[in-house]
């Protein structure tokens, strides 16, 4: 299912009604028959009273729409105008004609306090206020209403978006409606399925509004929900050696969890054989705890981290494996931040990059430039904020932009770590991942997903698929682990132990777990 930029989604419109005569008018009344056959399939209608709030422009006109299909099937409907119905064009205006003649309680809202005793009287709110083009700070009577319809305790029925979301990146502005449903129309738009503005919507549908699937399946549109392909059958006669060989240059005297982590996810998720490459001073600690791991000791440097006198070793051993991760725990010492630059230089295996070495690419990013083979980096916020330079609020205001850029500009897959991670791919696609927990949200976390990827590279997908695929298993262990504890405790341990259980739920129920969007995202 692709994804939607507002201006993406305001051009579908126009494509609609240009190259195939839908309407305008025929667009709006399929917009709200969706959100009324919502309602009826949810809650019903007959004697309940609902009360509407409509704003100027298209998203008000929707409004309407609904109103006036749940006046027509025995609703009890009251509507206020939160602008001057003057400003209503095109089919918001003939939406508001009718109305007008149906008879059912129409006002221009004058006070809070009229909102006030409507909301105690109601038993559903239907919220269509904004719409997806908002871009400023909500203030005055339209904060003030948004948060009296937020307290009401009543339910909420969202158009589009929930109004106060920015429809371009899930931001809050100010204050916005929390739904318990929500219905979008063509396509979800970024704002809907990225964080903060995702939990916003409640239940959150789609309706394509009668556009034919050449359209919204357009190859301009770059965005998608991160539905990865099915894993290769393990073949019976499968060995340690068909299933995968990774390398992790992980670890420091500092930090004996990263490396512990990263090399034995990578066996959780079905790898092979999973080789360390740590210094020799904090090796025997690691291995303790993972006897099934392959160490391979180096030599470290004063503060036991890993010494530029390994560089050649390692590079050599790198071209025997398949796959090799680069960075989780190795410190910011200069000599190992100077030998992650060199081995991304001479490492000609497809390379996924976390943790310090990012660090180290923010130095030199024209190191990842230059490689020939796959390079796959996964920074949060702050991390992605060092290698580009830039501010994180500037990379929250446009994290999709900045990501397919950034994706561009260093040749690189990108993992954009987070709520709802963002997956981007050199030539512009992003495909945005819906499983995974806030309880995920803990110390070492981020190493787990570095030995899911490759795993599932082991396993026999490509490395773009086997990225979407391990991003979506680390998401599905944590709900997993979620499931069983609870999210408040949720420790990199635990993902661990239910990553063989994501792997078998992921392959017996593919169906069952992609359908729809991981289930958040549903199809009317």
């Amino acid at each position: 299912m692709r994804v939607s930029s507002v201006q993406q989604m305001r051009d579908l419109d126009k494509n609609a009604i240009a190259r195939y005569g839908i309407t305008q008018e025929m667009l709006m009344e399929n917009a709200g028959q969706a959100v009324y056959f919502t309602i009826l399939r949810q809650m019903g209608m007959e004697h309940k009273k609902f009360v509407f709030f409509c704003g100027g422009g298209n998203n008000g006109g929707d409004g309407l729409v609904v109103a006036r299909k749940v006046h027509s099937n025995g609703g009890r409907v009251t509507v206020f105008l939160l602008s001057d119905p003057a400003k209503y064009k095109g089919s918001a205006l003939l939406n508001y004609q009718i109305a007008q003649k149906l008879g059912f309680p129409l006002y221009r809202l004058q006070s809070i306090e009229e909102a006030v005793q409507a909301l105690r009287a109601a038993d559903v709110i239907v919220d269509a206020i904004f719409g997806t083009g908002l871009d400023r700070p909500v203030e005055g009577i339209y904060k003030t209403l948004i948060e009296q319809i937020n307290q009401s305790g009543k339910t909420i029925v969202s158009v589009d978006i929930p109004s106060g979301v920015n429809g371009n990146n899930g931001q809050i502005l100010s204050v916005a409606v929390k739904a318990d449903y929500t219905i979008t129309f063509g396509l979800a738009k970024y704002g809907n399925l990225l964080y903060p503005g995702f939990k916003y919507n409640g239940n959150l549908s789609v309706t394509h509004i009668s556009f034919p699937p050449e359209l919204y399946n357009e190859e301009s549109i770059k965005v998608s929900l991160n539905i990865p392909l099915p894993l290769p059958i393990r073949r019976a006669d499968a060995h340690k050696g068909s299933v995968g060989k990774a390398l992790f240059i992980a670890g420091s005297g500092r930090y004996l969890g990263a490396p512990y982590f990263s090399a034995m996810s990578f066996l959780k998720s079905g790898g092979g054989l999973s080789f360390l490459a740590t210094p020799q001073t904090v090796s025997s600690q690691i291995v303790s705890n993972g006897p099934e791991i392959i160490i391979r000791p180096q030599q470290a440097t004063e503060q036991d981290s890993l010494s530029l006198k390994c560089e050649d070793d390692l590079a050599e051993f790198a071209a025997t494996t398949d796959f090799v991760v680069l960075g989780p725990g190795l410190s910011l010492a200069q000599e190992t931040q100077t030998l992650v630059r060199n081995l991304c230089r001479k490492i000609q295996q497809p390379l996924l990059i976390d943790g310090d070495g990012l660090t180290a690419m923010a130095t030199d990013a024209d190191c990842l430039r230059q490689r020939q083979a796959v390079t796959i980096l996964t920074p949060h916020l702050g991390e992605m904020s060092r290698l580009i330079n830039k501010p994180i609020e500037e990379i929250s205001r446009d994290p999709i932009g900045i990501l397919q850029e950034t994706c561009q500009d260093l040749r690189a897959i990108i993992v954009l770590k987070g709520a709802h991670s963002l997956i981007g791919l050199p030539d512009g696609r992003v495909f945005i991942n819906l499983s995974g927990n806030a309880g995920m949200a803990t110390a070492g976390s981020g190493d787990v997903l570095t030995g899911t990827i490759a795993a599932m590279y082991g396993l026999g997908l490509n490395v773009e698929e086997a990225v979407k695929a391990g991003v979506f298993m680390h998401g599905l262990a944590g709900d997993l682990a979620a499931e069983k504890i609870g999210e408040d405790g949720i420790t990199a341990g635990d993902l661990l132990s239910h990553l063989p259980q994501a792997v078998v739920s992921y392959r017996s129920q593919y169906t069952t777990l992609l359908r729809e969007g991981y289930g958040k995202v549903h199809l009317i």
